[in-house]
């Protein structure tokens, strides 16, 4: 089959201009779209309507969404949409919360560049391509006898994705995903690729975390370990028990969690720890079981839903969780979804919520077809009270005034982007409040 030419348009993002009765919206969307086809970024032949997130709470109507196949498409699509004046923002499987993907400029898609590049069976390090869903990387290293040290509550986001953003899972000493990332390759806005690894060290701390600001991260190296199965043991508990256990459960588990359901007033507490037993000898057992780490780790999340997290330092956690469920009781009963608690292990990423500190991530949730924003506009202060950093994929309301004094490198990293992006063809609207101001 013959491969498309570079620019080549999956889909037309053509906003109906009839919607907008004729007026500036109406002047700017034909202009977007002129200039767009102008430079052959799109084709007239295909149209689709506007782009959501996973839970549908943020929408866009892009000038065009572009599917490269490898880093020479990547850096010409960045080329030409530089000439038409176009912000480019990457998007992977639009797990985010946050308007972090959200642009009328070009979406930049890199669900073909998937799969595993190189694999090291001496040192256990893997390159993938930044396309590829991490579930389907917990199964493709299975196969080579491997596992990755952590996951997140889902799997079901891209590599580059969960690194963006910061994603993590649970566990005291196990840092996000981004702490497993020993090299990566990026394709910054002017077309140029870097290969980004130990010998550029402050460079590597900053695109470990990067907001897709920096460029596209088009493939990373993962230091990866011995696959291993872990036992899983869940129980209901008070919030009461929370509150008492948590720090001492979370120090003797490879991995703890609580959830606190605030309308039902009870919680469940999850501990996984590795073992070498077979699935079959706790078959049967109520709340246990045993797998390889890629099918214990993650939930599988079939009802959508909004989100808000922060990351506290570890020892305000239980504290600002403790406040966090008082609220919810007093304020929200009805709410049904769970009040999440888990820690995370301290790291260097420049803009990780768990730079230089050891943290406890908490996460509020509502039910995707419910409103939410009030919801989470009256916990976030409570967050904010116990010196949170907003998880970058979730629901905040977090500026760079409100950022500068929770993360020390923020404007290090700014400084960055600014040399490696200095027309902010990356940027948009939600990274420039971000980022700039």
């Amino acid at each position: 089959m013959a491969r498309e030419p570079v620019g080549a348009v999956v889909a037309l993002r053509d906003v109906p201009l009839r919607a907008l009765e004729g007026g500036r919206g109406a002047r700017r969307a034909r202009a977007q779209r002129r200039r767009a086809l102008a430079i052959g970024l799109v084709s007239d032949a295909e149209r689709a309507g506007a782009w959501t997130n996973w839970s549908g709470a943020i929408a866009c109507r892009p000038a065009a969404v572009l599917h490269p196949r490898d880093d020479a498409e990547i850096a010409a699509v960045l080329a030409r949409a530089a000439a038409a004046g176009q912000c480019v923002r990457p998007v992977g499987s639009g797990h985010s919360s946050s308007a972090l993907c959200a642009t009328d400029g070009v979406l930049l898609a890199l669900d073909h560049c998937t799969g595993i590049e190189r694999f090291d069976p001496s040192s256990g390090r893997v390159t993938v391509r930044g396309g590829t869903v991490l579930h389907d990387l917990g199964h493709a290293l299975r196969r080579h006898g491997l596992a990755l040290a952590n996951l997140g509550d889902i799997d079901r986001q891209t590599v580059a994705g969960a690194i963006a953003t910061g994603t993590h899972g649970t566990g005291r000493a196990l840092g996000n995903l981004s702490s497993q990332v020993v090299a990566l390759r990026l394709v910054s806005a002017d077309g140029a690729m870097r290969d980004v690894g130990a010998d550029a060290p402050e460079l590597l701390a900053a695109a470990r975390v990067s907001l897709g600001a920096l460029g596209i991260v088009s493939a990373v190296t993962l230091q990866a370990l011995p696959a291993y199965r872990l036992h899983e043991r869940t129980e209901r508990i008070s919030l009461t028990d929370v509150v008492a256990r948590f720090a001492s459960e979370a120090a003797a588990h490879r991995h703890f969690e609580c959830f606190y359901f605030p309308r039902h007033g009870f919680a469940e507490a999850k501990a996984l720890d590795p073992t070498t037993a077979e699935p079959a000898s706790v078959a049967g057992v109520e709340g246990e079981r045993i797998g390889w780490s890629h099918e214990i780790l993650p939930s599988v999340r079939e009802q959508k839903f909004h989100e808000m997290e922060y990351a506290v330092p570890e020892d305000a956690g239980v504290a600002c969780f403790e406040a966090l469920a008082a609220r919810l009781r007093a304020r929200h009963p009805a709410v049904a979804w769970p009040l999440e608690i888990r820690t995370v292990a301290a790291d260097d990423a420049w803009l990780s919520p768990a730079y230089g500190r050891a943290t406890c991530a908490i996460s509020v949730h509502q039910d995707g077809r419910k409103p939410h924003e009030d919801l989470f506009a009256d916990l976030e202060p409570i967050f904010w009270e116990h010196g949170g950093r907003p998880h970058w994929g979730k629901w905040h309301r977090c500026d760079a005034k409100r950022l500068a004094g929770r993360h020390p490198r923020l404007a290090d990293f700014a400084a960055l982007r600014e040399r490696l992006d200095p027309d902010g063809r990356l940027l948009n609207a939600h990274l420039r409040a971000l980022l700039v101001g």
